[in-house]
């Protein structure tokens, strides 16, 4: 049975080590881990300036595999600094498809080494997921069914003069920079994008 002081040994950290039959136990304290967890900001909380990062999986995620990802993004997001700052920072998860990390640079700002290490973390889990989520040039849509596809840019172009893909096709901005862009333009018709452009491309001169 476990004795009350036995307890709070434990909440104390401390370790006695020895046969206490043989030698008198050495005390020695545990080490505690030195890394700074920070909870999660909720993104309904992070404002509309907030510095914004999408990425795209090229592949729709099951629950599992989402669940997976997102364990692993919020550990490094819950320890994640600039310049040894903690940072105030959020993220979201749409579709199985794009996961989108916001921070509040009002209070701190993310450096260049920082967001490499996001990049790292993502792409160290690809061969897990089965999915890539760094992988530039892709172009998301809404098929004719609804189902979200990832294409890039010829193909896109291709299925364009196809007639495929039309002006009120359903796309993908993962290009957008802040958080307000993310809640109002994320998803929207090819007319009112940037991806009319490709279209056009397919149009004959």
């Amino acid at each position: 049975m476990v004795s009350w002081f036995e307890i709070a040994f434990e909440i104390l950290g401390i370790v006695f080590e020895g046969d206490p039959s043989k030698e008198p136990m050495k005390i020695r304290w545990k080490k505690k881990d030195k890394r700074s967890v920070m909870p999660l900001a909720k993104i309904v909380d992070l404002p509309d300036d907030a510095r914004a990062w999408v990425f795209g999986s090229d592949r729709t995620l099951d629950a599992s595999k989402s669940d997976a990802l997102l364990n692993e993004v919020d550990l490094f997001l819950s320890q994640w600094k600039a310049h040894g700052a903690p940072l105030t920072v959020g993220r979201d998860w749409r579709f199985g498809r794009f996961l989108m990390v916001a921070v509040d640079q009002s209070t701190a700002g993310a450096s260049g080494c920082s967001i490499d290490g996001l990049f790292r973390t993502l792409k160290g889990l690809e061969s897990r997921l089965g999915a890539s989520l760094v992988t530039s040039g892709l172009i998301f849509f809404r098929d004719a069914n609804g189902a979200i596809q990832s294409v890039d840019r010829e193909e896109f172009t291709s299925l364009g003069a196809e007639g495929k893909i039309t002006t009120e096709t359903q796309v993908f901005d993962p290009t957008v920079t802040t958080l307000g862009e993310w809640r109002a333009r994320f998803e929207l018709t090819v007319a009112d994008s940037w991806h009319s452009k490709l279209l056009e491309k397919s149009q004959p001169a």
